[in-house]
Protein backbone atom coordinates (compact mmCIF):
# COMPACT_ATOMS: atom_id res chain seq x y z
CA UNK A 1 0.00 0.00 0.00
CA UNK A 2 1.68 3.28 -1.26
CA UNK A 3 2.21 5.71 2.06
CA UNK A 4 2.10 9.40 2.02
CA UNK A 5 5.31 11.19 3.76
CA UNK A 6 5.65 14.43 4.28
CA UNK A 7 7.45 17.07 6.14
CA UNK A 8 6.74 17.30 9.74
CA UNK A 9 4.82 13.60 9.49
CA UNK A 10 7.27 11.82 12.35
CA UNK A 11 6.20 14.33 14.90
CA UNK A 12 2.24 14.21 14.46
CA UNK A 13 1.92 10.27 13.59
CA UNK A 14 1.47 9.76 17.67
CA UNK A 15 0.26 13.62 18.52
CA UNK A 16 -3.07 12.26 19.46
CA UNK A 17 -1.44 10.41 22.12
CA UNK A 18 0.04 13.39 23.34
CA UNK A 19 -3.32 15.77 23.23
CA UNK A 20 -3.56 16.21 27.40
CA UNK A 21 -7.61 15.14 28.38
CA UNK A 22 -9.82 17.96 29.34
CA UNK A 23 -12.89 18.32 30.50
CA UNK A 24 -15.82 20.08 29.00
CA UNK A 25 -17.61 22.74 30.55
CA UNK A 26 -21.04 23.11 30.38
CA UNK A 27 -22.49 26.39 29.65
CA UNK A 28 -26.11 26.24 29.22
CA UNK A 29 -28.81 23.29 27.99
CA UNK A 30 -31.40 24.70 25.75
CA UNK A 31 -34.82 22.49 24.85
CA UNK A 32 -37.44 23.51 22.38
CA UNK A 33 -39.90 25.82 24.02
CA UNK A 34 -42.63 24.49 26.26
CA UNK A 35 -46.09 26.53 27.17
CA UNK A 36 -45.19 28.77 29.95
CA UNK A 37 -47.34 28.31 33.31
CA UNK A 38 -50.05 30.84 32.56
CA UNK A 39 -50.53 29.97 29.23
CA UNK A 40 -48.40 33.35 27.65
CA UNK A 41 -46.77 32.43 24.62
CA UNK A 42 -43.44 30.03 25.26
CA UNK A 43 -40.46 29.82 27.49
CA UNK A 44 -37.36 28.52 26.11
CA UNK A 45 -35.63 26.54 29.02
CA UNK A 46 -31.79 26.41 30.59
CA UNK A 47 -30.67 24.02 33.21
CA UNK A 48 -27.93 24.90 35.88
CA UNK A 49 -24.52 23.03 34.82
CA UNK A 50 -24.78 19.19 35.02
CA UNK A 51 -22.33 16.94 36.06
CA UNK A 52 -21.12 14.27 33.59
CA UNK A 53 -21.86 14.27 29.47
CA UNK A 54 -24.16 11.75 29.17
CA UNK A 55 -25.59 10.57 25.46
CA UNK A 56 -27.10 14.22 24.78
CA UNK A 57 -26.84 16.36 21.74
CA UNK A 58 -23.72 18.55 22.17
CA UNK A 59 -22.51 21.59 20.61
CA UNK A 60 -18.85 22.22 21.81
CA UNK A 61 -17.10 25.54 21.18
CA UNK A 62 -13.53 24.03 21.11
CA UNK A 63 -10.29 23.29 19.32
CA UNK A 64 -11.75 20.02 17.98
CA UNK A 65 -8.03 18.58 18.44
CA UNK A 66 -8.64 19.05 22.10
CA UNK A 67 -12.44 18.11 22.23
CA UNK A 68 -12.19 15.16 20.11
CA UNK A 69 -9.68 13.88 22.99
CA UNK A 70 -12.38 15.16 25.97
CA UNK A 71 -14.68 12.81 23.88
CA UNK A 72 -13.02 9.75 24.49
CA UNK A 73 -13.54 8.38 27.79
CA UNK A 74 -17.56 9.55 26.69
CA UNK A 75 -17.51 7.95 23.23
CA UNK A 76 -14.72 5.79 22.29
CA UNK A 77 -16.07 3.16 20.17
CA UNK A 78 -19.43 4.57 20.29
CA UNK A 79 -19.59 6.89 17.71
CA UNK A 80 -21.81 5.47 14.99
CA UNK A 81 -21.19 8.17 11.69
CA UNK A 82 -19.05 11.13 11.23
CA UNK A 83 -19.30 13.59 8.71
CA UNK A 84 -16.93 16.34 8.73
CA UNK A 85 -16.13 19.15 6.11
CA UNK A 86 -12.55 20.26 6.78
CA UNK A 87 -11.02 23.08 5.12
CA UNK A 88 -10.16 22.72 1.37
CA UNK A 89 -6.95 23.94 1.69
CA UNK A 90 -7.09 26.27 -1.57
CA UNK A 91 -5.03 28.86 -0.52
CA UNK A 92 -7.59 31.33 -0.55
CA UNK A 93 -9.64 30.63 2.40
CA UNK A 94 -9.31 32.05 5.85
CA UNK A 95 -9.39 29.11 8.27
CA UNK A 96 -7.86 29.46 11.53
CA UNK A 97 -4.66 27.00 10.06
CA UNK A 98 -4.10 29.50 7.48
CA UNK A 99 -1.71 29.11 4.34
CA UNK A 100 0.13 31.96 5.82
CA UNK A 101 0.48 30.40 9.12
CA UNK A 102 -0.71 33.85 10.79
CA UNK A 103 -2.95 32.39 13.12
CA UNK A 104 -0.95 32.36 16.63
CA UNK A 105 -2.65 29.02 18.02
CA UNK A 106 -1.19 27.31 14.72
CA UNK A 107 2.23 29.38 14.99
CA UNK A 108 2.57 27.84 18.62
CA UNK A 109 1.06 24.39 17.78
CA UNK A 110 3.80 24.17 14.68
CA UNK A 111 6.89 25.13 17.15
CA UNK A 112 5.73 23.00 19.78
CA UNK A 113 4.88 19.53 17.62
CA UNK A 114 7.01 19.90 14.53
CA UNK A 115 9.94 22.20 15.78
CA UNK A 116 12.10 24.11 13.53
CA UNK A 117 10.98 22.25 10.55
CA UNK A 118 7.79 23.76 10.68
CA UNK A 119 9.62 26.73 9.39
CA UNK A 120 9.75 25.20 6.19
CA UNK A 121 6.14 23.35 5.64
CA UNK A 122 4.17 24.07 2.15
CA UNK A 123 0.17 25.15 2.86
CA UNK A 124 -0.08 21.32 2.22
CA UNK A 125 2.60 19.99 4.82
CA UNK A 126 0.69 21.80 7.01
CA UNK A 127 -2.76 20.56 6.11
CA UNK A 128 -1.79 17.24 6.12
CA UNK A 129 -0.17 18.01 9.94
CA UNK A 130 -3.58 19.55 11.14
CA UNK A 131 -5.39 16.51 9.76
CA UNK A 132 -3.04 13.59 10.62
CA UNK A 133 -4.11 13.68 14.36
CA UNK A 134 -7.87 14.92 14.35
CA UNK A 135 -8.21 11.77 11.90
CA UNK A 136 -6.76 9.79 14.53
CA UNK A 137 -8.65 10.50 17.34
CA UNK A 138 -11.81 10.09 15.11
CA UNK A 139 -10.86 6.74 14.42
CA UNK A 140 -10.72 5.87 18.36
CA UNK A 141 -13.69 7.32 18.54
CA UNK A 142 -16.01 5.43 15.48
CA UNK A 143 -17.98 2.09 16.33
CA UNK A 144 -17.07 -1.20 14.62
CA UNK A 145 -20.15 -0.68 12.43
CA UNK A 146 -19.68 3.16 12.12
CA UNK A 147 -18.40 5.21 9.13
CA UNK A 148 -16.55 8.26 7.86
CA UNK A 149 -17.91 10.76 5.26
CA UNK A 150 -14.84 13.51 4.75
CA UNK A 151 -16.11 16.58 2.09
CA UNK A 152 -13.10 17.93 0.03
CA UNK A 153 -12.13 19.19 -3.66
CA UNK A 154 -9.03 18.44 -5.89
CA UNK A 155 -6.61 20.53 -3.81
CA UNK A 156 -6.14 17.65 -1.02
CA UNK A 157 -8.34 15.24 -2.32
CA UNK A 158 -5.24 12.72 -3.62
CA UNK A 159 -3.45 13.38 -0.42
CA UNK A 160 -6.69 12.71 1.72
CA UNK A 161 -7.34 8.95 0.44
CA UNK A 162 -3.49 8.09 1.35
CA UNK A 163 -3.95 8.99 4.42
CA UNK A 164 -7.23 7.54 5.30
CA UNK A 165 -5.56 4.80 4.13
CA UNK A 166 -3.32 4.82 6.34
CA UNK A 167 -5.33 5.34 8.97
CA UNK A 168 -9.01 3.51 8.37
CA UNK A 169 -7.17 0.63 6.24
CA UNK A 170 -7.48 0.73 2.38
CA UNK A 171 -9.85 -2.45 2.59
CA UNK A 172 -12.09 -0.12 4.75
CA UNK A 173 -12.64 2.23 1.93
CA UNK A 174 -15.99 2.28 0.71
CA UNK A 175 -15.97 4.71 -2.67
CA UNK A 176 -15.94 8.17 -3.44
CA UNK A 177 -19.20 10.64 -3.93
CA UNK A 178 -19.12 12.84 -6.08
CA UNK A 179 -21.36 15.93 -5.17
CA UNK A 180 -22.55 18.28 -7.86
CA UNK A 181 -21.83 21.07 -6.16
CA UNK A 182 -21.81 24.25 -8.33
CA UNK A 183 -23.65 23.21 -11.80
CA UNK A 184 -22.76 26.52 -13.13
CA UNK A 185 -19.33 25.79 -13.23
CA UNK A 186 -16.90 28.12 -11.62
CA UNK A 187 -15.37 29.66 -14.65
CA UNK A 188 -11.76 30.48 -13.73
CA UNK A 189 -8.52 28.38 -14.54
CA UNK A 190 -8.57 26.13 -17.01
CA UNK A 191 -11.75 23.87 -15.77
CA UNK A 192 -14.94 25.29 -14.84
CA UNK A 193 -14.89 23.40 -11.85
CA UNK A 194 -18.58 21.69 -10.82
CA UNK A 195 -17.90 19.38 -8.49
CA UNK A 196 -16.59 18.22 -4.82
CA UNK A 197 -15.61 14.49 -3.45
CA UNK A 198 -16.92 13.07 -0.55
CA UNK A 199 -15.14 9.67 0.70
CA UNK A 200 -16.43 6.92 2.23
CA UNK A 201 -14.95 5.35 4.78
CA UNK A 202 -15.90 2.39 7.17
CA UNK A 203 -14.53 0.93 10.26
CA UNK A 204 -14.46 -2.39 9.80
CA UNK A 205 -16.09 -3.41 6.69
CA UNK A 206 -17.33 -6.64 7.93
CA UNK A 207 -19.19 -5.21 10.46
CA UNK A 208 -20.62 -2.15 8.37
CA UNK A 209 -24.53 -2.07 7.42
CA UNK A 210 -26.33 0.72 5.09
CA UNK A 211 -29.63 1.22 4.49
CA UNK A 212 -31.63 2.04 0.84
CA UNK A 213 -32.80 5.39 0.76
CA UNK A 214 -36.50 5.89 -0.18
CA UNK A 215 -37.36 7.08 -3.54
CA UNK A 216 -40.15 9.32 -3.32
CA UNK A 217 -42.91 9.37 -6.03
CA UNK A 218 -41.21 6.66 -7.72
CA UNK A 219 -42.48 5.21 -11.25
CA UNK A 220 -43.68 1.62 -11.52
CA UNK A 221 -43.85 0.71 -15.40
CA UNK A 222 -46.04 -2.47 -15.00
CA UNK A 223 -48.39 -3.27 -12.20
CA UNK A 224 -49.82 -6.77 -10.87
CA UNK A 225 -52.72 -7.79 -8.69
CA UNK A 226 -49.69 -6.65 -5.77
CA UNK A 227 -49.14 -3.28 -7.00
CA UNK A 228 -46.76 -1.64 -9.08
CA UNK A 229 -43.05 -3.33 -10.01
CA UNK A 230 -40.41 -2.59 -12.55
CA UNK A 231 -37.91 -5.32 -13.40
CA UNK A 232 -34.56 -6.12 -13.33
CA UNK A 233 -32.33 -9.44 -14.34
CA UNK A 234 -32.24 -12.26 -11.84
CA UNK A 235 -28.60 -13.02 -13.12
CA UNK A 236 -25.79 -11.85 -10.72
CA UNK A 237 -23.62 -9.80 -12.96
CA UNK A 238 -20.38 -9.34 -10.96
CA UNK A 239 -17.77 -11.42 -12.53
CA UNK A 240 -16.09 -12.68 -9.47
CA UNK A 241 -18.96 -15.28 -9.07
CA UNK A 242 -19.18 -18.06 -11.01
CA UNK A 243 -20.36 -21.80 -10.96
CA UNK A 244 -17.03 -22.70 -9.26
CA UNK A 245 -17.89 -20.63 -6.29
CA UNK A 246 -21.48 -20.43 -6.28
CA UNK A 247 -22.06 -23.74 -7.66
CA UNK A 248 -25.61 -23.42 -6.01
CA UNK A 249 -26.30 -20.57 -7.57
CA UNK A 250 -25.93 -21.97 -11.10
CA UNK A 251 -29.19 -24.20 -12.49
CA UNK A 252 -31.53 -23.90 -15.30
CA UNK A 253 -34.83 -22.33 -15.63
CA UNK A 254 -37.19 -23.55 -18.48
CA UNK A 255 -39.62 -21.10 -20.01
CA UNK A 256 -42.92 -21.86 -21.62
CA UNK A 257 -43.09 -19.70 -24.69
CA UNK A 258 -46.76 -20.21 -25.53
CA UNK A 259 -47.72 -19.71 -21.87
CA UNK A 260 -48.08 -15.57 -21.58
CA UNK A 261 -49.04 -14.20 -18.36
CA UNK A 262 -49.80 -10.43 -17.02
CA UNK A 263 -48.19 -7.26 -19.22
CA UNK A 264 -46.74 -10.17 -21.75
CA UNK A 265 -44.48 -12.00 -19.65
CA UNK A 266 -43.76 -16.05 -19.74
CA UNK A 267 -44.54 -18.90 -17.49
CA UNK A 268 -41.80 -20.40 -16.15
CA UNK A 269 -40.65 -23.49 -14.32
CA UNK A 270 -37.70 -25.46 -12.29
CA UNK A 271 -39.10 -28.40 -13.81
CA UNK A 272 -37.73 -29.84 -17.33
CA UNK A 273 -40.36 -31.09 -20.02
CA UNK A 274 -41.54 -30.77 -23.73
CA UNK A 275 -41.56 -27.35 -25.52
CA UNK A 276 -40.26 -25.43 -22.97
CA UNK A 277 -37.16 -23.41 -23.40
CA UNK A 278 -33.77 -24.11 -21.23
CA UNK A 279 -32.74 -20.72 -19.78
CA UNK A 280 -28.85 -20.50 -17.77
CA UNK A 281 -27.83 -16.93 -16.54
CA UNK A 282 -25.84 -15.24 -19.25
CA UNK A 283 -22.08 -14.65 -20.21
CA UNK A 284 -20.35 -11.58 -20.11
CA UNK A 285 -19.77 -9.83 -23.06
CA UNK A 286 -16.08 -8.70 -22.11
CA UNK A 287 -15.05 -11.50 -20.79
CA UNK A 288 -16.97 -14.23 -21.36
CA UNK A 289 -17.34 -15.36 -17.48
CA UNK A 290 -20.51 -17.22 -16.80
CA UNK A 291 -22.69 -15.38 -14.84
CA UNK A 292 -24.55 -17.12 -11.76
CA UNK A 293 -28.23 -16.35 -10.26
CA UNK A 294 -28.74 -13.96 -7.56
CA UNK A 295 -31.23 -16.42 -6.07
CA UNK A 296 -30.81 -20.01 -4.79
CA UNK A 297 -33.35 -23.19 -5.83
CA UNK A 298 -35.15 -22.76 -2.73
CA UNK A 299 -35.84 -18.81 -2.92
CA UNK A 300 -36.73 -19.07 -6.86
CA UNK A 301 -39.23 -22.23 -5.95
CA UNK A 302 -40.96 -20.28 -3.45
CA UNK A 303 -41.17 -16.98 -5.98
CA UNK A 304 -41.85 -18.35 -8.97
CA UNK A 305 -44.14 -16.94 -11.57
CA UNK A 306 -44.90 -14.41 -8.96
CA UNK A 307 -41.71 -12.17 -8.00
CA UNK A 308 -39.84 -13.95 -10.84
CA UNK A 309 -40.88 -14.39 -14.36
CA UNK A 310 -40.09 -15.02 -17.75
CA UNK A 311 -39.83 -12.09 -20.24
CA UNK A 312 -38.35 -11.56 -24.10
CA UNK A 313 -35.69 -8.89 -24.55
CA UNK A 314 -35.61 -6.31 -27.36
CA UNK A 315 -32.78 -9.04 -28.84
CA UNK A 316 -35.07 -11.85 -28.67
CA UNK A 317 -33.55 -13.60 -26.33
CA UNK A 318 -35.66 -14.89 -23.31
CA UNK A 319 -34.19 -13.85 -19.55
CA UNK A 320 -35.33 -14.78 -15.82
CA UNK A 321 -36.52 -11.52 -14.54
CA UNK A 322 -36.91 -10.39 -10.91
CA UNK A 323 -40.21 -8.31 -10.10
CA UNK A 324 -38.66 -4.88 -8.34
CA UNK A 325 -41.51 -3.42 -6.16
CA UNK A 326 -39.06 -1.25 -3.56
CA UNK A 327 -39.20 2.39 -3.42
CA UNK A 328 -36.28 2.15 -2.00
CA UNK A 329 -32.66 2.51 -3.97
CA UNK A 330 -28.75 2.08 -2.73
CA UNK A 331 -27.38 5.64 -2.38
CA UNK A 332 -25.90 6.60 -5.62
CA UNK A 333 -22.21 7.76 -5.62
CA UNK A 334 -23.29 11.14 -7.86
CA UNK A 335 -25.00 13.70 -5.98
CA UNK A 336 -26.59 15.25 -9.14
CA UNK A 337 -29.47 17.21 -7.74
CA UNK A 338 -30.05 20.67 -7.43
CA UNK A 339 -30.87 19.91 -3.60
CA UNK A 340 -27.05 19.21 -3.55
CA UNK A 341 -25.59 22.44 -4.35
CA UNK A 342 -23.85 25.09 -2.35
CA UNK A 343 -26.40 27.35 -3.45
CA UNK A 344 -29.36 25.33 -1.77
CA UNK A 345 -26.91 25.31 0.99
CA UNK A 346 -26.53 28.80 1.18
CA UNK A 347 -29.86 29.96 0.33
CA UNK A 348 -30.79 27.37 3.63
CA UNK A 349 -28.89 29.52 5.83
CA UNK A 350 -30.21 32.67 4.73
CA UNK A 351 -33.67 31.49 5.38
CA UNK A 352 -32.90 30.33 8.76
CA UNK A 353 -31.50 33.83 9.76
CA UNK A 354 -33.19 35.93 6.98
CA UNK A 355 -29.65 37.66 6.28
CA UNK A 356 -26.21 36.09 4.28
CA UNK A 357 -24.70 34.17 7.44
CA UNK A 358 -22.03 31.68 6.33
CA UNK A 359 -19.91 31.20 2.80
CA UNK A 360 -20.65 27.88 1.33
CA UNK A 361 -22.85 25.70 3.90
CA UNK A 362 -23.27 22.12 2.84
CA UNK A 363 -26.66 21.75 2.21
CA UNK A 364 -29.10 20.09 4.30
CA UNK A 365 -30.49 16.86 1.85
CA UNK A 366 -27.20 15.75 1.41
CA UNK A 367 -26.68 15.68 4.63
CA UNK A 368 -30.01 13.73 5.28
CA UNK A 369 -29.17 11.41 2.63
CA UNK A 370 -25.59 10.40 3.97
CA UNK A 371 -26.62 10.10 7.56
CA UNK A 372 -29.94 7.97 6.53
CA UNK A 373 -27.58 5.56 4.29
CA UNK A 374 -25.31 5.36 7.45
CA UNK A 375 -27.55 5.68 10.67
CA UNK A 376 -30.21 3.68 12.66
CA UNK A 377 -32.66 5.59 14.72
CA UNK A 378 -30.65 5.51 17.65
CA UNK A 379 -26.92 6.63 16.21
CA UNK A 380 -24.86 8.94 17.35
CA UNK A 381 -23.45 11.08 14.83
CA UNK A 382 -20.24 13.75 15.40
CA UNK A 383 -19.51 16.44 12.89
CA UNK A 384 -15.81 18.26 14.20
CA UNK A 385 -15.85 20.54 11.74
CA UNK A 386 -19.29 21.60 12.34
CA UNK A 387 -19.48 25.47 10.54
CA UNK A 388 -22.98 26.60 10.37
CA UNK A 389 -24.09 23.05 12.01
CA UNK A 390 -25.80 21.86 8.75
CA UNK A 391 -25.25 18.13 10.48
CA UNK A 392 -27.43 19.16 13.75
CA UNK A 393 -30.02 20.68 11.38
CA UNK A 394 -30.31 17.01 8.98
CA UNK A 395 -30.13 14.81 11.83
CA UNK A 396 -33.04 17.12 13.38
CA UNK A 397 -34.89 16.28 10.15
CA UNK A 398 -34.45 13.20 9.97
CA UNK A 399 -35.84 12.18 13.53
CA UNK A 400 -39.10 14.58 12.34
CA UNK A 401 -39.77 12.68 9.89
CA UNK A 402 -39.19 8.90 11.25
CA UNK A 403 -39.76 9.54 14.92
CA UNK A 404 -36.01 8.62 15.36
CA UNK A 405 -33.55 9.06 18.40
CA UNK A 406 -30.59 10.02 16.61
CA UNK A 407 -27.69 12.79 18.73
CA UNK A 408 -25.44 15.07 17.21
CA UNK A 409 -22.14 16.24 18.50
CA UNK A 410 -20.89 19.09 17.01
CA UNK A 411 -17.46 20.97 17.39
CA UNK A 412 -16.48 24.37 16.40
CA UNK A 413 -13.81 26.08 17.58
CA UNK A 414 -14.44 29.30 15.66
CA UNK A 415 -15.88 32.29 17.74
CA UNK A 416 -19.41 31.64 15.77
CA UNK A 417 -19.84 28.71 17.39
CA UNK A 418 -23.00 30.22 19.85
CA UNK A 419 -24.13 33.09 17.64
CA UNK A 420 -24.15 31.05 13.96
CA UNK A 421 -24.22 27.11 14.89
CA UNK A 422 -25.69 27.12 18.49
CA UNK A 423 -28.07 29.63 17.18
CA UNK A 424 -29.50 27.73 13.92
CA UNK A 425 -30.16 24.50 15.71
CA UNK A 426 -31.96 26.76 18.32
CA UNK A 427 -34.08 28.02 15.00
CA UNK A 428 -34.56 24.75 13.54
CA UNK A 429 -35.80 23.47 16.97
CA UNK A 430 -38.07 26.25 17.35
CA UNK A 431 -39.09 27.06 13.68
CA UNK A 432 -38.01 29.45 11.54
CA UNK A 433 -39.55 31.54 8.63
CA UNK A 434 -42.83 29.45 7.61
CA UNK A 435 -40.77 25.90 8.28
CA UNK A 436 -42.40 24.01 11.88
CA UNK A 437 -39.91 23.60 14.51
CA UNK A 438 -38.40 19.75 14.61
CA UNK A 439 -38.24 19.55 18.50
CA UNK A 440 -35.76 19.09 20.77
CA UNK A 441 -32.44 20.18 22.75
CA UNK A 442 -29.02 20.51 23.25
CA UNK A 443 -26.25 21.12 25.88
CA UNK A 444 -23.61 23.96 24.64
CA UNK A 445 -19.91 23.21 26.12
CA UNK A 446 -16.64 24.82 26.10
CA UNK A 447 -13.03 23.27 26.97
CA UNK A 448 -12.56 23.07 30.96
CA UNK A 449 -9.63 22.42 32.80
CA UNK A 450 -7.15 19.64 32.25
CA UNK A 451 -7.21 16.21 33.87
CA UNK A 452 -3.44 15.79 34.02
CA UNK A 453 -1.43 18.82 34.35
CA UNK A 454 2.52 18.95 32.90
CA UNK A 455 3.98 16.91 35.93
CA UNK A 456 1.00 14.65 35.01
CA UNK A 457 -0.68 15.09 38.28
CA UNK A 458 -4.71 15.26 38.98
CA UNK A 459 -6.14 18.72 38.53
CA UNK A 460 -7.16 19.09 42.32
CA UNK A 461 -9.62 21.74 41.05
CA UNK A 462 -11.77 18.67 39.35
CA UNK A 463 -15.11 17.12 40.79
CA UNK A 464 -14.70 13.68 42.37
CA UNK A 465 -17.01 12.99 39.29
CA UNK A 466 -14.90 13.54 36.51
CA UNK A 467 -11.76 11.93 38.08
CA UNK A 468 -13.73 8.97 38.30
CA UNK A 469 -14.68 9.04 34.50
CA UNK A 470 -10.77 9.54 33.81
CA UNK A 471 -9.76 7.13 36.41
CA UNK A 472 -12.47 4.35 34.97
CA UNK A 473 -11.68 5.24 30.70
CA UNK A 474 -7.62 5.05 31.57
CA UNK A 475 -8.10 1.20 32.79
CA UNK A 476 -11.08 0.13 30.51
CA UNK A 477 -11.25 2.28 28.08
CA UNK A 478 -15.06 2.36 28.20
CA UNK A 479 -17.56 5.25 30.17
CA UNK A 480 -18.07 5.39 33.60
CA UNK A 481 -21.96 5.42 34.11
CA UNK A 482 -21.76 4.34 38.12
CA UNK A 483 -21.30 6.28 41.33
CA UNK A 484 -18.66 5.32 43.19
CA UNK A 485 -19.03 4.52 47.23
CA UNK A 486 -17.88 6.74 49.49
CA UNK A 487 -15.02 3.78 50.12
CA UNK A 488 -14.38 4.75 46.50
CA UNK A 489 -15.46 1.72 44.66
CA UNK A 490 -16.26 2.86 41.37
CA UNK A 491 -17.85 -0.62 40.20
CA UNK A 492 -16.67 -3.88 38.26
CA UNK A 493 -15.55 -4.17 34.77
CA UNK A 494 -15.62 -7.33 33.04
CA UNK A 495 -13.69 -9.38 35.88
CA UNK A 496 -12.12 -6.66 37.71
CA UNK A 497 -13.00 -4.43 40.63
CA UNK A 498 -11.37 -0.62 40.46
CA UNK A 499 -10.72 1.04 43.74
CA UNK A 500 -10.08 4.43 43.98
CA UNK A 501 -9.21 5.65 47.26
CA UNK A 502 -8.97 9.36 47.09
CA UNK A 503 -9.43 11.90 49.49
CA UNK A 504 -8.70 15.90 47.96
CA UNK A 505 -6.81 17.46 51.15
CA UNK A 506 -5.52 14.12 52.78
CA UNK A 507 -2.80 11.20 51.65
CA UNK A 508 -4.67 8.27 51.24
CA UNK A 509 -3.36 4.61 52.03
CA UNK A 510 -3.87 0.97 50.86
CA UNK A 511 -3.35 -1.27 54.15
CA UNK A 512 -5.07 -4.13 55.45
CA UNK A 513 -8.26 -1.59 57.20
CA UNK A 514 -8.89 -0.50 53.70
CA UNK A 515 -9.35 -3.92 52.09
CA UNK A 516 -12.30 -4.62 54.96
CA UNK A 517 -14.12 -2.39 52.71
CA UNK A 518 -13.87 -4.75 49.51
CA UNK A 519 -17.79 -5.94 49.39
CA UNK A 520 -17.74 -7.28 45.91
CA UNK A 521 -15.98 -10.72 45.33
CA UNK A 522 -13.76 -9.96 41.88
CA UNK A 523 -10.99 -12.30 40.28
CA UNK A 524 -8.57 -9.46 40.02
CA UNK A 525 -8.43 -5.77 41.60
CA UNK A 526 -7.27 -2.49 40.62
CA UNK A 527 -6.41 -0.40 43.70
CA UNK A 528 -5.54 3.18 43.58
CA UNK A 529 -4.35 4.91 47.09
CA UNK A 530 -1.13 7.55 47.76
CA UNK A 531 0.63 5.00 48.98
CA UNK A 532 0.86 1.12 50.12
CA UNK A 533 1.57 -0.47 52.83
CA UNK A 534 0.34 -4.32 51.56
CA UNK A 535 3.43 -6.76 51.38
CA UNK A 536 3.86 -8.05 47.88
CA UNK A 537 2.56 -11.32 48.83
CA UNK A 538 -0.34 -10.42 49.88
CA UNK A 539 -1.13 -8.44 47.05
CA UNK A 540 -0.29 -11.06 44.62
CA UNK A 541 -2.74 -13.15 47.21
CA UNK A 542 -5.66 -11.29 46.35
CA UNK A 543 -4.89 -10.28 42.57
CA UNK A 544 -4.32 -6.38 43.82
CA UNK A 545 -3.06 -4.80 41.39
CA UNK A 546 -1.57 -1.10 43.34
CA UNK A 547 -1.49 1.67 41.23
CA UNK A 548 -0.23 5.42 42.87
CA UNK A 549 -2.81 8.01 42.70
CA UNK A 550 -0.96 10.92 39.76
CA UNK A 551 -0.68 13.68 42.20
CA UNK A 552 2.33 15.49 44.68
CA UNK A 553 1.54 14.43 47.72
CA UNK A 554 4.25 16.81 49.43
CA UNK A 555 1.87 19.73 48.56
CA UNK A 556 -0.96 18.36 50.65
Amino acid sequence: MPILNWIGKDKVINHHLDIPFHTLNEEYKFTSPQPSPKGEGVEVSYSPPLEGLGEANKIIHADNLLALKSLLPQYEGKIKCIYIDPPYNTGNEGWVYNDNVSDPKFKKWLKQVVGKEGEDLTRHDKWLCMMYPRLKLLHKLLADDGAIFISIDDNEQASLKLICDEIFGNRNFIGTFIINSTPNARDYGHIGKMHEFCMFYSKNCDELTTNHLPEIEKYFKYNDNKGGYNIHPLYNSNVAFTPLNRPNLFYPFYLNPNKKIDNDFYEISLTQSEGLVEIYPPTSVKDNVQFVWRWGRIKAEENINEEIIGYKNSDGEFRIIQKMRTSEKVIRSIFNEKTNTSRKGTAEVEEVFNKKTFSFPKPVKLLEDILYAATDKNSIILDSFAGSGTTAHAVLNLNKQDGGNRKFILIEMEDYANSITAERVKRVINGYADKEGTGGSFTYYTLGERVLDDDNNLNPNLTLAKIHQYIWYADTHTAYNGTATAEGYLGKHIYTGIYFNYKPTEVTVLNEAYLTNVKELCEQYIMYADMCLLPEKLLQKHNIIFKKIPRDINKL
